[in-house]
């Protein structure tokens, strides 16, 4: 059995984002890059399930779209402990493009367990997964918080208004990952950062798709309000700024 885990290289979570040319483009220059957090735990998860399948699981690789530049992102992947590493060489344009990619690749090289983060956290388009089972026909099981394997059956958990939901199927499916689905990232070890120079990174051509969507701008969020001090004994103003200002009452 094969797990292929898709990444996404997304900007640290702590970056100062910025826009250029007329707030059209998103300007990458100092930015720090990492794996997107779900896609992180979704490969956590399933370096547990290899680890305890007692050898049922063989392989699990990462893939994902973009550039030269999204290398490192993957060699953190199999630095943390994914055996190879895909690349399809193009700049990832839209969800509908990213997931024709990733489709096409797997149509000529099959996995039986394909995980895929709910988010990416720079977009938080919570699309890709969904076309990608479609693209491929295969069926697929969103917002999954729990997956544990029960000999040929994967047993799937996932959160729901008022309770959770126990589902149960066979490979090869698409697995949306949310969080939950491992309790922490795993960091990689010295060890796995030297061997991970030596593990196979294929770099594929990208097929020819055109997307379906382009961003026409970006607007940044309002500046936070400068933090007002209340007197104490002044319970009147305090309900007045909650009333009027904040909203909140």
């Amino acid at each position: 059995m094969k797990i292929l885990v898709c990444i996404s290289n997304v900007p640290d979570t702590t970056t100062k984002i910025r826009f250029t040319d007329n707030d059209t483009k998103f300007d990458a220059a100092g930015v720090q890059w990492i794996i997107n957090p779900w896609d992180e735990l979704a490969l956590t998860r399933a370096l547990e399930l290899k680890e305890g399948s007692g050898g049922a699981i063989e392989k699990i690789s990462v893939i994902n779209v973009g550039s030269k530049d999204t290398e490192p992102t993957l060699r953190k992947a199999l630095a943390i402990g994914a055996d190879d590493a895909i690349r399809i060489d193009a700049e990832p344009q839209d969800a509908y493009f990213v997931a024709s990619q990733l489709a096409e690749y797997l149509k000529a090289n099959p996995f039986d367990i394909m995980l895929c983060g709910i988010d990416s956290s720079d977009y938080n388009g919570s699309l890709v997964g969904g076309m990608l089972s479609e693209l491929l026909d295969l069926p697929s099981v969103s917002s999954v918080s729990k997956i544990n394997m029960d000999g040929e059956n994967i047993i799937l958990n996932r959160e729901i208004d008022g309770g959770s939901e126990t589902l149960e199927t066979t490979v090869p499916f698409v697995a949306i990952v949310q969080k939950g689905i491992a309790l922490e990232p795993r960091i990689p070890s010295m060890r796995g950062i030297m061997m991970a120079r030596k593990k196979p990174l294929e770099v594929k051509p990208a097929v020819e798709t055109e997307a379906l969507t382009e961003f026409a701008g970006f607007e940044l969020p309002p500046p936070k309000a400068k933090c007002k001090m209340v007197d104490a004994e002044n319970v009147n103003e305090l309900v007045e700024l909650l009333h009027n200002e904040a909203k909140v009452i």
